[in-house]
């Protein structure tokens, strides 16, 4: 999960300047979406986040890099024209806004970094000759300026599980647009090192854990247990509220399972909507790294607007 004003606030406290650069509208084909964000630290100090590569990012970089290098507060809105200027073959335009911060502007960045940190919210932005002003969407106008909507609201993944495959999948997942919280029984199931997003929660009774589980949640499961697997698959479509219940394992297994879960009770509309096996049936290899791969896959198709 990326929150974009807390980057340009820690950059501004560390070196004092940075710069932000945002596609705010595309015309046709374009390798991002309007919404995608380049953070970029002054110097050799890098950047995150990505506008789609290819020469439009390498202009809009270096762009960025000289108005960084001039020391000033500035704001620009740029069109490019993908194919005719830039020769991509995307073929369409996008506008690019390009911002550079310096230190008096510190404590409304930490206003828009608090907020981002807290959810979702809108701004109205007015791009001006210096700089952009950011008013809250609910006390700005309708007419005029730029709508900008910041926060993330990532997938949750409760991810059941720390094996081969767990660990594997947890890696595949912690980069993309998921929460992933993650759970086992085991003291030492847990790497000592984790990627910041993942919140993983030791426990001995894992199927109680979904009711602390939102609504909507993607539910996978793969135990070192066949008998807790069932239990936390029994639990989890019992509870009619998860939007995904995944069971790793093959087509047999999953006959099996269906059957026990028929037995206990488990109305066929419920058992149905099991999806085991898990992943992307068109990748062969059975290798965590491999599995793992075609369940985060399976997801973001699942997921992804």
């Amino acid at each position: 999960m990326r929150h974009v004003w807390p980057e340009v606030a820690s950059l501004l406290e560390a070196h004092g300047t940075c710069a932000l650069v945002t596609v705010v509208n595309v015309r046709g084909s374009a390798p991002r979406e309007a919404g995608a964000r380049m953070v970029i630290g002054p110097g050799d100090t890098g950047f995150s986040g990505t506008i789609g590569g290819g020469e439009l990012e390498w202009r809009v970089l270096q762009a960025a890099r000289q108005a960084l290098a001039a020391g000033a507060q500035s704001a620009a809105l740029d069109r490019y024209s993908l194919g005719p200027e830039l020769a991509q073959c995307c073929g369409g335009s996008v506008e690019v806004l390009s911002e550079v911060f310096v230190t008096e502007q510190l404590d409304t960045v930490r206003e828009l970094a608090a907020r981002e940190r807290a959810g979702q919210f809108t701004v109205r932005a007015r791009i001006g000759r210096r700089a952009v002003d950011r008013i809250p969407a609910e006390d700005a106008a309708e007419d005029g300026g730029l709508l900008e909507h910041f926060g993330d609201r990532p997938q949750e993944v409760w991810l059941f599980g720390a094996g081969h495959v767990g660990r594997a999948l947890m890696l595949a997942l912690a980069p993309l647009p998921f929460a992933v919280t993650w759970i086992d029984e085991r003291s030492d199931a847990f790497p000592p090192v984790l990627p910041q997003p993942i919140r993983t929660i030791e426990s001995s009774d894992a199927a109680a854990e979904l009711a602390a589980a939102p609504s909507g949640a993607a539910i996978v499961v793969m135990t070192h247990s066949h008998p807790l697997d069932l239990a936390i698959v029994h639990a989890a479509l019992a509870a009619r509220r998860f939007s995904y219940v995944g069971l790793i394992g093959s087509s047999s297994k999953r006959a099996r399972f269906v059957q026990r879960l028929r037995s206990a009770g488990l109305a066929d509309d419920l058992t149905d909507t099991l999806v085991c096996p898990i992943g992307l049936s068109r990748i062969r290899s059975k290798t965590p790294a491999a599995i793992a791969t075609g369940v985060a896959a399976q997801l973001l198709e699942r997921f992804s607007t």
